[in-house]
């Protein structure tokens, strides 16, 4: 079992306060999530040394690396951390090749296979002799994660590094992403306001506001908390994480099973057995009360009602369970009151839509 990382953090400016007390996953990827000036970016500063803190603990793999009240600061460049910016910030007159070389100078280390590997997962191994004018955004954001990677770190810091590409380039490098978070064996903290890139890359999801963490959990029960502001948003969403369980070629679909049943999908190339996330959206869940006897939804799952909560538009947010996977589904206050609607009550969801995120 990995050692979590604990962060604790006070800082004070005139119109600004930092105060956090974290104690997160040693493993996977960590995303801070919140709006612009929630403090996302103060966080991974002081996490990096960037920020000192006058009042801070932080504690990475069993190390520590902040003790304030022991006189204990580790400066940024004895923390074993690589930090990806929203630029790329690549030495211009260095080839690909070049500004590896200088990470991996600056850490001791020789070209090694885990390198090599990840330059293939990035998919730049072709690009090593390229000049950084020469290569695309998504190209050189890639060139700037692997850089970082070099370093060999205990953790990587991601501060919005797609914030800078358009949406072309974001969707060209986050199959990249999706496949290094698979593959690395560090913990990564991931700040974004882009709820896409929650959805595709958290395993443990922040939220910030104010520079106070107003949640802190797994993904799934996270965005499903009607107490979130993530839950009330138009594209509130819940993930899943399924298996392939079989194929039906006649009607090109592919059903994938998750924690409590199965669902379909419209068809995909994937071996049974292969894990995969799903997305699926609070607006295209609606609840009935008796299992429909004819419907064009195939997708129709026995569940409970965990929680409601009404918005000050005539809408209600509804949270289930489906198996032991928490669902969203938005509602008019209306339907809501028709259907009697009760935390506690036995109902059916019907899922319109998924989408399959990796």
């Amino acid at each position: 079992m990995t050692n979590p990382i604990i962060a604790r953090f006070q800082l004070g400016y005139e119109s600004f306060q930092l105060a956090v007390d974290l104690c997160l996953p040693g493993s996977g990827v960590t995303v801070l999530f919140g709006h612009s000036g929630s403090g996302k970016t103060t966080l991974l500063r002081c996490i990096a040394g960037l920020q000192r803190t006058p009042n801070g603990f932080l504690q990475i793999n069993g190390e520590v690396w902040q003790d304030s009240e022991n006189g204990i600061f580790l400066p940024t460049h004895k923390r074993s951390l690589g930090y990806v910016f929203q630029e790329a910030n690549l030495f211009p007159h260095l080839t690909v090749a070049g500004n590896l070389r200088f990470g991996l100078k600056r850490s001791g280390r020789s070209l090694s296979t885990d390198l090599t590997h990840i330059l293939e997962l990035l998919g730049i191994a072709h690009l090593s002799e390229r000049m950084p004018d020469r290569l695309s955004g998504g190209e050189r954001q890639r060139v700037a994660i692997a850089r970082a990677l070099a370093l060999n770190p205990q953790i990587l810091l991601m501060d919005e590094p797609l914030a800078a590409l358009d949406f072309k380039r974001k969707q060209e490098i986050l199959p990249f992403l999706s496949q290094l978070h698979r593959e690395l064996h560090i913990p990564v903290l991931y700040v974004t306001h882009s709820q896409q890139e929650v959805a595709q890359l958290a395993d443990h999801l922040v939220v910030m506001d104010e520079g106070r963490a107003l949640a802190s959990g797994p993904l799934s029960e996270t965005l499903s908390r009607l107490d979130m502001p993530l839950a009330q948003d138009r594209d509130a969403s819940t993930v899943w994480q399924v298996k392939v369980a079989g194929h039906e070629a006649a009607y090109h679909l592919t059903h994938v099973a998750f924690a409590g049943g199965t669902i379909s999908l419209p068809s995909f190339a994937a071996e049974i057995g292969t894990p995969l996330r799903i997305q699926i959206y609070a607006r295209d869940v609606s609840i009935t009360l008796q299992e429909p006897a004819a419907t064009s939804i195939l997708n129709v799952l026995p569940a409970t009602i965990t929680g409601i909560a009404d918005d000050d538009s005539g809408h209600s947010v509804v949270g289930l369970l489906v198996g032991e996977q928490p669902l969203l589904a938005h509602i008019t206050r209306k339907s809501a009151s028709l259907l009697g609607l009760r935390v506690g009550m036995q109902v059916f969801a019907q899922i319109k839509g998924t989408s399959i995120l990796n």
